[in-house]
């Protein structure tokens, strides 16, 4: 398989698409402005191609901040792209449509890969995709985009995930998700006075979590919302830890990007060597694919923050471009199988 990136940091659709030659899947990421044009006019020049679409900015070696970027697969790819709408209210009310498109791709489990887009609500769609997704061994890789809105074949959807099975008709597919940061002291903390619908974190063992948080920390209530680059919570969910960025204060509360619920227990993480986890990550997959056909991957917005304030980003882009054709989405939120994390890198390696 081969996975095509074209890009035009003005938006014009023409210019990101030019040289695809027949795609079997389209991955369109565009700008608030000129989403749904793009969307419809890529429909025009691809009809029938399956795609899915989302707000957002793209890469390869270079970012595209405001323009549009094109992620295709093509000579070996066998894909289908569908939605799931109501994700707010009742997702699992359009589960048939994704095991409709499992049966009929005909997957392995190790040779496809679902990659999402969704426009809110991540943990139960996460929930309800993955029942469907589990039973045939395929893992998930995906992301939030901005603005409330998705797109599946040509259409603009709002309140609902677009979703495409990509199968690797020449090689395998494997997940990685990259984590930069590590626990912090040994504190511990039980969550409550949640509230779920606005994702906000009450207290922490009963005191203020604002206060809990500048404490620990020494920083003003003004700082938080950028401390978190360096200290996010995190919730132990198994072997593995789930980062839980900070969004705002509210009142003594502090309001998150990811739900937190009563009884939750929670830890604080510091940033660690963000470089030298790059590198064990680059590592890892080079040793687990002797061939790379294309990496796509999601990084949060956060990251993409904290590395542009580090002069890293273009480094990064970079080192990941040692692992063959890499392209990707900045996300507002990561998926990983039935995970929904901040301040992560998601991705798939295929092979």
């Amino acid at each position: 398989m081969k996975q095509f990136f074209g890009m035009s940091q003005n938006g014009n659709l023409k210019e990101a698409v030019q040289g695809l030659r027949n795609p079997q899947l389209i991955m369109l990421l565009s700008n608030t402005n000129q989403f749904e044009a793009h969307v419809k006019e890529l429909e025009s020049l691809f009809p029938n191609i399956p795609s899915i679409g989302c707000i957002g900015m793209s890469y390869d070696t270079r970012i595209v901040e405001k323009g549009v970027g094109i992620i295709a697969y093509y000579d070996g790819v066998n894909a289908v792209a569908n939605v799931l709408e109501e994700v707010s209210v009742m997702p699992v009310k359009y589960i048939g449509r994704l095991q409709h498109d499992i049966h009929t791709i005909k997957s392995s489990g190790s040779n496809t890969v679902c990659i999402d887009f969704c426009s809110g609500n991540d943990a139960c769609v996460l929930t309800t995709i993955y029942s469907a997704l589990n039973k045939n061994h395929i893992s998930l890789v995906g992301g939030t985009g901005d603005g409330g809105k998705v797109s599946a074949n040509g259409r603009v959807y709002q309140d609902a995930v677009a979703y495409a099975l990509v199968k690797n008709l020449n090689g395998k597919v494997k997940t990685y998700k990259e984590n930069i940061y590590h626990q912090l002291g040994n504190y511990r903390f039980v969550a409550s006075g949640t509230d779920k619908a606005n994702y906000r974190l009450g207290q922490l063992n009963g005191r203020s979590a604002k206060q809990v948080y500048q404490e620990i920390l020494h920083v003003t209530e003004e700082q938080i919302s950028t401390q978190t680059f360096k200290n996010p919570f995190g919730k132990i969910n198994g072997n593995d830890t789930c980062i839980i960025s900070i969004k705002e204060v509210s009142g003594n509360a502090l309001t998150c990007f990811r739900q937190v619920n009563d009884s939750d227990v929670l830890i604080l993480l510091e940033l660690g060597d963000f470089r030298q986890t790059v590198r064990d990550t680059i590592r890892t997959i080079k040793s687990e694919f002797p061939r790379i056909s294309a990496v796509f991957s999601v990084n949060c917005l956060f990251r993409y923050l904290l590395f542009t304030d580090n002069n890293y980003m273009k480094e990064y882009l970079m080192e990941m471009s040692a692992l063959g054709s890499h392209a990707g989405l900045v996300g507002y939120g990561e998926h990983y199988n039935n995970r929904f994390v901040n301040q992560s890198m998601t991705c798939v390696v295929f092979e």
